[in-house]
């Protein structure tokens, strides 16, 4: 009895310490927390969701971060697939090491890239453009996604394939007619980690937005400054994490039976 107390009252302690920051967070968005005209600091209102609404900037800050993710899920996606079941059901010399030196490139610090990422965009006209900060994004996701995927259709028995075949599927129809449903949660993990890891990445979206396409991070920081209006802030903030809850919402049983399935 005394352990199960003891391991109640730890995940009290952790759920609060992880849980505090947000309901702060939360609480300071419906907050005036600038002086204004009729309005006391403190007083609770909606005026720094209007304030989001009525600002081009922020609004569209939002609608860049949602176009160069997406857009960062759907070429991640639509390029590992076919890659991951190339390096699953194929044998070449150096399979094994050309997988894992994807992983490899993966872990490379982006700021090492960072200059002649942006000269080679620059010169391609995909500087300032949500565009090009998914396509930079993709560069570093697709070994996340591929790794991922191949995992997941090796774990598919070849005789799945053979029958497909036999059956008069071509490899395009046994590819998305019957391998993506049967690995529909392996997708449903690829797009989750390639949507997180594009949509918190800051380094290439400062780089490549110096005038105009800003995502939602530079939108954020950008609000920093002499006189910082924290409720601006902490609201911007609340907004940046919808996107990521209808994520994980939308893909949480592929998410769940992804993970069942590669324990």
């Amino acid at each position: 009895m005394g352990g199960l107390i003891l391991r109640l009252a730890v995940f009290a302690l952790l759920a609060l310490f992880i849980l505090l920051p947000l309901a702060q967070t939360f609480v300071l968005s419906f907050m005036s927390t600038l002086p204004r005209e009729g309005m006391v600091e403190g007083q609770w209102s909606l005026i720094n969701y209007r304030n989001i609404l009525a600002e081009p900037a922020l609004r569209e800050s939002i609608l860049n971060s949602l176009i160069y993710v997406l857009l960062n899920v759907a070429l991640c996606i639509g390029a590992g697939l076919p890659a991951a079941y190339a390096l699953s059901r194929y044998r070449f010399a150096g399979d094994r090491h050309f997988l894992f030196l994807l992983l490899a490139f993966r872990v490379t610090p982006p700021v090492v890239l960072s200059l002649p990422i942006f000269i080679l965009f620059a010169n391609l006209g995909l500087v300032n453009s949500p565009v090009g900060i998914a396509l930079v994004h993709c560069l570093f996701n697709l070994p996340i996604a591929i790794w991922i995927l191949e995992s997941f259709i090796s774990a598919v028995p070849r005789e799945f394939d053979e029958t497909a075949f036999l059956d008069g599927h071509s490899l395009p129809s046994f590819i998305l007619r019957l391998l993506v449903p049967a690995i529909a949660p392996g997708i449903g993990v690829a797009a989750f980690f390639c949507f997180l890891f594009s949509w918190v990445e800051v380094v290439f979206a400062r780089i490549l937005t110096v005038t105009a396409g800003k995502p939602i991070t530079m939108a954020i920081n950008a609000l920093f400054g002499f006189q910082t209006d924290i409720g601006l802030v902490m609201a911007m903030t609340v907004v940046s994490l919808i996107p990521g809850l209808g994520m994980i919402w939308f893909v949480r049983n592929h998410i769940a039976r992804g993970f069942a399935m590669r324990a």
